[in-house]
């Protein structure tokens, strides 16, 4: 807690938040601190309803603060999709009652979006330990089959207990592991762009992210079996890197190369057994691809690289549109997205030379912070397997022949600088690849 009350100090939007176990009847009491006069209406679905929000609605009642009806979304189809935005724009559209979401990520992205669009704050009772989301600036949301990140402003205040998070279903838990554990090599994805010049680390940030990361992630096998303890650390992470998404008004802090992949599989509309994979799962897999690309680059020659060669052979924007145009052929989306995103990141040959240039000078130095940095691949893939997570690309639908592929297209998925690009731009892209998906190898393409 004392991590979470120094993190508010630097918070644009959230004010407020108690955390730890029993704390549920005290939401009456956060309500008035942070709405005082307002009435409320209690946002959630059938099952967090059950878990929280009938008594959350009855402690708020208790304490003499009015309410409207609460709204529970009924559809079993609900997501974070832009029908259900209108759902519950309408609804606040009738009243002036200040949302109080109960839930997770859904009904968290779709009262945080809907409260900003109907000109208000809101406040949440997080009921799992499933992503970052709670408390970072923006939803996540899906529109026109794109999923977005929409501006908007975090809760004005939060109420969690981890005694509700760890007896939610343990694949909630898993999810939010699997994204914890992302910020490993997020972090040193950060440190990469840090080096040469493309996103400065912000140190107040980085270190509310990865200075007890570790500890948070020490016991999968404890978080799967719902262990109140190991489950309030790993909430406790996942609010720190909300907290720092919005200190800085990015998710740099959270989000690498790993997110890149989970991006991508959004926009093809990835699903396995016919059912939408969680972010945390599609992230745990990204995770894995970028800590292998990490245990490549620590072993690459870059104190010898040929810079000059490097530089030589970099494309022009001309050429580098037209293999865009080619790797994403008929989706006019993904074309479009591609485009935008590395059109923001793309440097001719002069910038790429003294970007090499930069990372060649940091590369002692950043090497063995790199090194500290990485949880080995193994390890990674043991914790995911024991906290209930995909440790295998084919557990979420995805095969390794478009595993592969989607390597090839995270250079062009967003402006954020990660060690994919610094492969890309070495020239060692498809030498990696054949490492990793070659016979023999951890993906073997049989």
């Amino acid at each position: 807690m004392d991590k979470i009350e120094g993190a508010l100090k630097r918070t644009t939007d959230t004010r407020a938040v108690v955390f730890g176990v029993g704390t549920l009847p005290r939401v009456a009491e956060l309500f008035t601190e942070l709405f005082p006069g307002c009435r409320a209406v209690v946002v959630a679905d059938p099952n967090t309803w059950r878990v929280a929000g009938e008594e959350v609605h009855r402690t708020l009642a208790e304490a003499g603060i009015q309410q409207d009806e609460p709204h529970i979304f009924t559809d079993p189809s609900l997501y974070a999709e832009w029908r259900f935005v209108e759902e519950l724009d309408g609804v606040l559209a009738r009243t002036d009652a200040v949302p109080v979401a109960v839930g997770s990520g859904v009904i968290n992205d779709l009262t945080k979006l809907a409260a900003h669009h109907n000109g208000r704050r809101y406040m949440t009772v997080g009921t799992a330990a499933s992503m970052d989301g709670y408390t970072a600036y923006g939803a996540s949301i899906t529109k026109d089959g794109n999923k977005q990140t929409f501006d908007c402003p975090a809760p004005l205040g939060m109420l969690f207990d981890p005694s509700i998070a760890a007896a939610a279903p343990a694949e909630l838990s898993a999810s939010g592991y699997a994204d914890l554990i992302a910020k490993i090599p997020a972090g040193a994805d950060w440190m990469l762009a840090d080096a040469v010049g493309a996103d400065p680390i912000d140190p107040f940030a980085f270190a509310l992210v990865q200075d007890d990361l570790q500890e948070a992630l020490s016991d999968p096998a404890g978080v799967h079996a719902g262990d109140v303890g190991k489950t309030g650390q790993l909430a406790e992470g996942l609010l720190l890197s909300g907290f720092a998404m919005q200190a800085v008004q990015s998710s740099r802090p959270a989000s690498g190369a790993e997110h890149q992949f989970s991006h991508l599989w959004d926009m093809e509309h990835l699903r396995c057994n016919g059912a939408s994979v969680s972010h945390g799962f599609k992230v745990g897999i990204g995770t894995l691809a970028s800590t292998a690309f990490f245990e490549m680059l620590l072993e690459a020659p870059v104190e010898t690289l040929d810079i000059d060669r490097c530089a030589g052979a970099w494309k022009s924007w001309a050429e580098t549109e037209a293999d865009i145009r080619t790797l994403f052929g008929s989706d006019a989306e993904l074309v479009a997205r591609a485009l935008k995103e590395t059109r923001d990141k793309y440097v001719g040959r002069e910038g790429l030379h003294e970007e090499l240039l930069r990372l060649q000078k940091a590369w002692p130095e950043l090497k063995e912070r790199i090194r500290r940095q990485i949880i080995p691949f193994g390890e990674v893939q043991r914790r995911l397997r024991l906290v209930g997570a995909p440790y295998e690309p084919e557990q979420i639908g995805v095969s390794r022949a478009r595993f592969r592929e989607a390597f090839r297209r995270i250079p062009y998925m967003r402006s954020r600088y990660s060690v994919v690009d610094v492969a890309f731009r070495c020239g060692w892209m498809e030498q990696w690849l054949d490492r990793l998906f070659g016979p023999g190898c951890i993906w073997e393409i049989r």
